[in-house]
């Protein structure tokens, strides 16, 4: 049985509240409800973390190291600053889809800078939650 590791960074636990324009109405809550059903019904195991701090995504990411298949990764404002996030993706190296919500590439100036993206296999912006869906099917094709 394959193994996803769903990884969400700071501020994903506000989903519903935070910017709904942007991210639409589904909880945190919701989100975790969809994964987990998509995979029960596909057979994935999977597993989710979500985590405001930078150091217990980095701790995350390398505790998948021979546990885990493949990531799904929305490290939401740590994409545009986190060196440690990329450092740790490229560490483990698992393969690994970076998922936004939004459309990052339509907003402001410094969204447009992913440092995870380098060591990822796949990007998705702007399908809403469906994309983690999407990044999940992608990495159960790639196997």
């Amino acid at each position: 049985m394959m193994k996803i590791l769903v990884i969400n960074g700071p501020n994903l636990n506000m989903l519903g509240i935070r910017e709904p324009d942007h991210y639409g109405r589904e909880t945190y809550a919701d989100l975790v409800k969809k994964i987990n059903n998509y995979c029960e019904l596909k057979g994935i195991e999977v597993k989710l973390f979500q985590s405001n701090h930078e150091g217990a995504l980095v701790d995350e990411i390398q505790n998948a190291y021979g546990n885990i298949d493949g990531i799904v990764i929305n490290p939401g404002a740590y994409t545009h600053t986190s060196i440690a996030i990329l450092d740790a993706v490229k560490s483990v190296n698992i393969p690994t889809v970076e998922v936004h919500i939004s459309k990052v590439e339509e907003r402001e100036e410094f969204r447009q800078i992913s440092y995870v993206r380098l060591a990822c296999v796949k990007t998705i912006t702007g399908h809403g939650t469906d994309g983690y869906l999407e990044a999940i099917d992608y990495l159960v094709g790639s196997k």
